[in-house]
């Protein structure tokens, strides 16, 4: 069995209004991690990951850079609880 972690991500800059979920869902997609992301309302956006530990660490450090409109200035992560209903990546409403 692999073994799974998952993070949570607030993602702070200009995240909102430059492709910043969409483009998260092909990265996580393409990483092959489980989760969502969605924008809230002060502006940040909030992201679940969970996957293999090199596979999450590789969209952590995407969501550092973020598609190319963005302009990210911080990225907090903390450790989450692992969710094992989750199946593939969603964008989800604003929070």
């Amino acid at each position: 069995m692999t073994h799974v972690v998952a993070r949570r991500l607030v993602i702070s800059g200009r995240v909102q209004g430059v492709g910043f979920r969409e483009a998260t869902v092909d990265a996580a997609r393409a990483a092959g991690v489980a989760g969502w992301v969605r924008n809230r309302a002060d502006g940040t956006v909030e992201v679940l990951v969970q996957g293999s530990p090199d596979a999450v660490d590789r969209l952590v450090a995407w969501c550092r850079r973020g598609p190319p409109l963005a302009r990210v200035t911080g990225v907090e992560a903390v450790p989450a609880v692992v969710d094992a209903a989750l199946d593939g990546f969603e964008r989800r409403p604003t929070a």
